[in-house]
């Protein structure tokens, strides 16, 4: 019951954004399971999209996909997000803790499950010539997804307008930078374990 009740709140944070993120930071009423709860239904409403939209709309061969492919298109930029945005808020005197980002982040993505499962089911009904509403419904979600992050990154972090907007484009340049310096890492990693492993088959032989 409790937890249901938590989960009816995430609905007034997508249509009341201000008083819900208000109440989510200094309220407390925002539930770090909550989040992850939408972060996974997020997950599985990407998969059930790929493998069931409707053939007008989709363009995805059925036997070339993999769900665990989602974790890379969702949880890792999740991830990215909430750990680029602390960091960069953390030098730009922002007043959100690492779990407030989380949960922010996590209720902002409402939206995608609210538009996306019922767009699937209308895709396979709809034709070619009625692709259009799909496509319009699909912005739509992303749209009202940004307003949300908006809304909730400038209340987390007490930001004004300009600020806020600043703050997401240079996070979204950190993410770009930690996921450079993470392939750059297990580049040099391989090379290191590559290098030893050669020099163990030198040794081999010589012995």
């Amino acid at each position: 019951m409790r937890f249901l009740k938590e989960a009816r709140y995430s609905l007034h944070v997508a249509f009341h954004p201000f008083d819900g993120f208000w109440d989510l930071k200094y309220e407390s009423k925002g539930k770090l399971r909550i989040a992850l709860v939408i972060l996974l239904a997020v997950t599985v409403t990407m998969i059930l999209k790929r493998q069931y939209a409707g053939y007008v709309v989709n363009f995805n061969h059925p036997l070339e996909l993999n769900s665990f492919d989602e974790l890379k298109y969702i949880v890792l930029p999740f991830l990215l997000w909430c750990v680029a945005n602390w960091s960069l808020t953390t030098l730009m005197d922002g007043e959100g803790k690492f779990e407030e980002i989380v949960i922010a982040t996590g209720y902002a993505m409402l939206p995608l499950i609210l538009i996306y499962l019922p767009n699937m089911l209308l895709s396979n009904v709809i034709t070619l010539r009625e692709a259009s509403f799909y496509y319009l419904l699909e912005s739509a979600a992303a749209l009202w997804f940004v307003w949300l992050l908006f809304i909730g990154t400038m209340t987390v972090h007490q930001y004004t307008v300009t600020k806020t907007i600043m703050t997401m484009l240079l996070t979204v340049v950190v993410m770009g930078v930690i996921i450079f310096l993470g392939l750059l890492f297990f580049s040099l990693i391989q090379q290191i374990v590559s290098f030893v492993y050669t020099i163990y088959q030198e040794l081999s032989l010589r012995a």
